[in-house]
Order: C-alpha cells, then sequence, then structure tokens
C-alpha cells in the first residue's frame, strides 16, 4: 500500500488556514507555484544541489547540558557526508534554532522553519514538551518530521493522524517494559518508587513497567522542567522506603535528584533512563550544583543502572564509534567528542540513508513513502531493527540494560526487544548489533521502486 494515499485526518483551524493562504507555497503542496508538482509531490526546500533541513534545539537553558551538543554531532555527519559528493549530488543544508526548551519558542521557530526558511523537513527537533507543540502544524503543513529526539510514543503510535512524523530511538514505553520486567524477574520483592517528567515523558514509561511491577510500586513522585527545587518529591519518597526507584529524567534532574538523595542520606538503589543517565554529563553537573562538593567524574553514577540502544564513548574500539570519532575529528568543532553528539550523529546517519531511499527524484512524500517501505531494512548503529512501516513510524525496537561502573555500562542483559502495548520482550535475533559501518563511512541504500 501507498500510504501517501492516506490524507491527513480531522480539520485544520481557520487561523491556521489564513497562515496557509498568506504563505501559500512556503509550507505544504503547491499545485502551481514551482515548488512540485501537485501529482509528483512537493520539493520545497530541494533545489539540484542543496537539501535544506532543520530544527529545534535547546542551545541554552535548563535542558542545554548534553543536549546542546546532539545537533553539533548530526552537522559534522552531514559535512561528512557533503565532502563527499551529498547525496544524489546535493548538499544538506542544516538549519539550528534554539528553543531553550521553551515549547512557545518552538512554535515560532518552526513556524520559521517552515515558512520563512522553507525547509524541506525538520530532523532531530529536540523533546518532549517542546515537540509536542509543533508536530500537527507540521503534519498540516505536510512537511516531513523525522527522528525527534525524544521517545515519546506520540512520534510514531498512530500514523494515521500524524502521516509525516517518525521517532527514532526507542519509545519510553517498551523501555519502562523493559526495565519492569528486569525488576519483576530478578526484584520480585523489591519495593519500588518511581521518578518521573511530568508529561509523555514519564507517562509513557509509567505505562511500560507498571505492565510488569504495578502491585510493587509504592509511590509515584513527579517533577516540573524548569522547576529545580525536587527536594519533596525526593524526600516524600523516601518516607517510602522503597528498595529502587525507577528515574525518568532529563540529565539536569538525573544530577538533581542524585544531589538531594545524598543530602538525605537516602540510597537505594537506582535505575535512570538512558535520556537522563549520561555519566560524564551528570557528573559534571553534580559537581557544578554542588559547588564542589561531589566529585566531577563519571564514578558519580557508579552502581546506577540505566539502558543502552547505540554504542557510546565507552566502547571506543566499536567500529561506529571509531567512525563517529573520525567524522567528529574532520568535521566537529569544540570540545570532544560525546554520547549526545554520537546520537546526532546516528540518526543523521539513518536520515542520508533516507534520503538514498527516496531517490533522485527527492519529494517530501517520496521519502515518508521510502521509510515506511524499506525503513525496518535499514541498517545503522542501533543496537536493535527499527520498526517502521505503515502502521508504526516509531524506531529502534529495543536496548539492553546495563549497570554503570567508571563511566562504562557493564551489559545486565542481552538485547531485548518489544513494542507497545502487550507485545512481549524477546532477545533480539536479528544480528543488527553486530553491524558496522562501510568503510566509506557513508551507506549506500538503493532507491525504492
Amino acid at each position: 500500500m501507498n500510504s501517501w494515499r492516506r490524507r491527513l485526518v480531522g480539520t485544520t483551524g481557520v487561523l491556521t488556514s489564513l497562515v496557509l493562504v498568506a504563505a501559500c507555497g512556503a509550507g505544504g503542496r503547491s499545485d502551481d507555484d514551482g515548488d512540485g508538482d501537485g501529482d509528483a509531490g512537493s520539493t520545497v526546500g530541494v533545489t539540484d544541489d542543496s537539501i535544506a533541513i532543520g530544527g529545534t534545539f535547546p542551545l541554552t537553558g535548563v535542558a542545554a547540558p548534553g543536549y546542546s551538543e546532539i545537533p553539533t554531532g548530526a552537522k559534522a555527519y552531514f559535512d561528512f557526508v557533503n565532502a563527499a559528493g551529498g547525496v544524489n549530488g546535493r548538499q544538506i543544508d542544516f538549519t539550528v534554532k534554539d528553543d531553550g526548551y521553551d515549547p512557545t519558542k518552538t512554535s515560532s521557530l518552526t513556524n520559521e522553519l517552515v515558512l520563512k526558511d522553507q525547509v524541506f523537513a525538520t530532523v532531530g527537533s529536540l523533546g518532549t514538551p517542546t515537540h509536542s507543540a509543533v508536530v500537527d502544524f507540521l503534519n498540516d503543513e505536510e512537511v516531513p518530521d523525522l527522528f525527534v529526539s525524544s521517545g515519546s510514543l506520540g512520534w510514531g503510535e498512530d500514523p494515521e493522524s500524524r502521516p509525516m512524523t517518525f521517532g527514532w530511538q526507542p519509545d519510553y514505553e517498551i523501555e519502562g517494559k523493559v526495565i519492569g520486567q528486569y525488576v519483576a524477574d530478578n526484584m520480585p520483592d523489591a519495593k519500588v518508587g518511581l521518578f518521573l517528567q511530568d508529561d509523555d515523558f514519564g507517562e509513557d514509561a509509567e505505562k511500560g513497567v507498571r505492565q510488569y511491577v504495578d502491585d510493587q510500586i509504592v509511590d509515584v513522585q513527579r517533577y516540573t522542567s524548569g522547576n529545580t527545587d525536587v527536594g519533596p518529591q525526593i524526600a516524600a519518597l523516601q518516607a517510602k522506603k522503597p528498595d529502587i526507584v525507577l528515574a525518568f529524567t532529563t540529565p539536569s534532574y538525573t544530577a538533581l535528584a542524585q544531589l538531594t538523595s545524598l543530602s538525605l542520606g537516602f540510597k537505594p538503589q537506582w535505575y535512570v533512563s538512558n535520556v537522563g543517565s549520561d555519566p560524564a554529563l551528570v557528573g559534571g553537573l553534580l559537581a557544578k550544583f554542588s559547588e564542589g562538593k561531589v566529585p566531577g567524574d563519571a564514578s558519580a553514577l557508579n552502581g546506577v543502572m540505566s539502558s543502552e540502544y547505540i554504542p557510546g564513548i565507552d566502547a571506543p574500539d566499536n567500529a561506529w564509534v571509531k567512525l563517529w570519532q573520525k567524522v567528529w575529528d574532520q568535521n566537529g568543532g569544540q570540545g570532544e567528542l560525546t554520547n549526545y553528539r554520537i546520537y546526532g550523529m546516528s540518526w543523521a546517519y539513518t536520515f542520508v540513508q533516507a534520503l538514498q531511499a527516496a531517490g533522485k527524484d527527492l519529494t517530501r512524500e517520496g521519502l515518508v513513502d521510502a521509510l515506511e517501505q524499506v525503513g525496518s531494512s535499514l541498517e545503522g548503529p542501533n543496537l536493535a531493527p527499527y520498526r517502521y512501516s505503515d502502521d508504526s513510524h516509531l524506531g529502534i525496537s529495543g536496548m539492553e540494560l546495563v549497570k554503570l561502573e567508571n563511566g562504562k555500562g557493564e551489559p545486565l542483559t542481552k538485547v531485548l526487544t518489544t513494542d507497545v502495548g502487550d507485545a512481549e520482550i524477546t532477545e533480539d535475533g536479528s544480528g543488527q548489533a553486530d553491524d558496522a559501518p562501510p568503510e566509506s563511512g557513508i551507506p549506500d541504500v538503493d532507491p525504492v521502486d
């Protein structure tokens, strides 16, 4: 089935309609404005020698630590590809906007990208609360909205209502399922506490966790991004005496939770989502927030459990990490290669594959169709396969659980895969984790028919 035959469901509000009329040709498909043929599809942002894309990221503000490095990694890889001739002779032009993790800014800046900068697609835009503010706008404008840097189910669970949006990383529900099953199997008598971000990040994770340890949960505490006082929540958790706390937090709030726990003498086993468990970054934040009273090194998270779905800087001999180091050395800016830069390079690699699959006659619709047709078979650094199809735009299907020791993740499980809902958790047998990059460092995907 050609999924593009599905049209957007629902109706567009009067205000959005007025914007579309005023900005004819800047956003969605146009039949006669020269940006693309009404039958062939929209080529807004595409010329014979360039492809304009963009994304919003917190380069400043509470979520900037770590996350601000993601677009620098992506740009380094795009520059690496551009230096080798680009994709089908086109250079990738990546525009990055700083939204400060503020949904209001995300909305205005995404409007700029679509209506003023006329990007072909948005790629990698970061954040659950921020991207939630613009995802429907991008779908109304029929702009490919690819590889959102967030694990919310909203980026791929329902392609019927959001046909242009694709996730990339494992969603928070399946991460919750994997750690929930592990606790149920290995700590069946443990009291479980939850510390969650107060949005889809926390809600989706809780949904997965409760499938396995609902009767073991003794308390749930939530924080709002921007409010840095988490003392009341951590004290409330401590009062319930959990044996393990499952935290789905961004890096700053991982550090704040750890620092508050130290001050209270609260010492449960911690599991911290891969989103907020980078040892070097959290260690640095702990040193900063404590004004040097806590050592600022990777040992700060020793003994904490987490998950991994791509190889990181703790595996310098991995073929993918060697490639990313080469890319950064040749095209990076200031600073060292980090896990967040590796994350950006990884979805940039997937985007290059998607462009190749879409072929020389590039259109927005063709790009979406290509991902739906061959996305599940794309290779890359991901430890488990993608789930892309007509019926799902969710990304990587699994992960391995690890325990952090001196900045390195020591595996606790094999790579485990699953899907949302009641899908079984199984050990991955695809061999995806053994994949290695091509010698050139640039993928070579055949265009779809």
